[in-house]
């Protein structure tokens, strides 16, 4: 009879520890490095994306965009005009696999384009001659356009057979667009390098359907970055009040909002009593309460050997960059980073191996090891 009973606290704890995926201590920082600072004086660098030369591209929010060598900045010009307001304006930067070659960056910002008054995520492509913007090319416009200001996404990356994804937020509408494939917004997008879609995409054919998309049933994906051993496409997104989430894109998944959540809505209403349906993606990891997440990188390669192969990702909320260490593809343990530099809006690995972080009021910021 005892022995039954231990199995049957077991099993239930067991079951406990299933339900609560996300229950994961956070562990103090460990303060194993120093800072240095590449670029000073960006308030808001959203985006940054490295040339062949190892100099850098990074976004301003405001709509400036920067070139970075040897820790000088300079403007480059004739950036379209960009909406900028609340979370709108100028995001993420890419640079094509291929630069070298064809000389293709890639932008996404919020556009006026169109005829409904407000704005939508735009992704344009262009060449940079002279410290300026050329060749611009319209490769993909959200439609219709809102004047909410908030849930653009937004960014780009490209998977090692030289497809583009890129993400674009619920724009505020979560009731409709996530969950529908006719329209934009709350999806990842997938498209060839000059903006054709794919044959193979999940909803070509389907009628009305916008078949760019990949996935769908997203957020407000503010993070998202390549396996390096996989080679798979990784996502974060913010959820309302609890229920950030960490998510493998997959070709044709839904990942479930509003439908499905772990999070409130910020009045403390109910936005969805499920967090699991039949056909609908669970999270790899969520957080309760929410970090507000946004940029995301693999670590890999050798100058940070206790971090290879996890994840980092940037706290707006609490203002720390949090390790998130990994074991066939899944959390199993946090710590803290880079604790009160500040909100982080990006961070990434660069070509060196370095990690560098995007902070707010601050600029491009390099982790040094000791």
């Amino acid at each position: 009879m005892r022995i039954l009973f231990l199995l049957l606290i077991i099993s239930l704890q067991s079951c406990k520890a299933q339900e609560k995926p996300n229950d994961i201590p956070l562990k103090d920082e460990v303060k194993n490095y120093t800072f240095e600072t590449v670029a000073s004086d960006i308030d808001n660098p959203w985006g940054m994306a490295w040339l062949p030369d190892g100099s850098m591209l990074v976004t301003e929010k405001n709509g400036t965009l920067y070139h970075v060598k040897d820790k000088k900045k300079t403007v480059i010009s004739n950036v379209p005009k960009v909406a900028t307001r609340n979370q709108g304006g100028l995001l993420d930067v890419a640079v094509h696999p291929k630069y070298a070659t064809n000389g293709w960056i890639y932008i996404t910002y919020s556009a006026e384009e169109g005829e409904e008054k407000g704005a939508n995520t735009k992704l344009i492509r262009a060449k940079i001659e002279n410290g300026s913007l050329t060749q611009i090319q319209e490769l993909y416009k959200a439609k219709p356009n809102t004047t909410k200001s908030h849930h653009f996404g937004s960014r780009i990356v490209f998977d090692n057979d030289g497809y583009l994804y890129f993400t674009v937020g619920d724009r505020g509408n979560h009731p409709e667009n996530p969950q529908d494939i006719t329209r934009d917004g709350g999806k990842v997008y997938r498209l060839h390098d000059d903006g054709r879609i794919p044959s193979d995409n999940p909803f070509v054919g389907q009628p009305n359907a916008k078949e760019a998309v990949y996935s769908f049933g997203h957020r407000n994906p503010q993070g998202m970055t390549k396996n390096p051993t996989t080679g798979e496409l990784w996502t974060h997104e913010h959820g309302p009040q609890g229920g950030d989430e960490i998510n493998i894109v997959k070709k044709a998944a839904n990942y479930g909002w509003p439908v499905i959540t772990y999070g409130i809505d910020y009045d403390g209403s109910t936005i969805s009593k499920l967090t699991k349906k039949e056909g609908m993606e669970q999270p790899l990891y969520y957080w309760t309460p929410s970090i507000a997440p946004s940029g995301m990188t693999f670590v890999s390669g050798d100058i940070y050997p206790e971090w290879n192969g996890d994840l980092l990702v940037g706290s707006l909320k609490f203002q720390y960059l949090e390790l998130v260490k990994l074991k066939d593809n899944k959390v199993i343990e946090r710590q803290k980073v880079a604790t009160d530099i500040g909100r982080l809006r990006n961070v990434a690995q660069g070509p060196d191996g370095y990690i560098y972080m995007g902070v707010e009021g601050k600029g491009i910021v390099k982790i040094i090891p000791n």
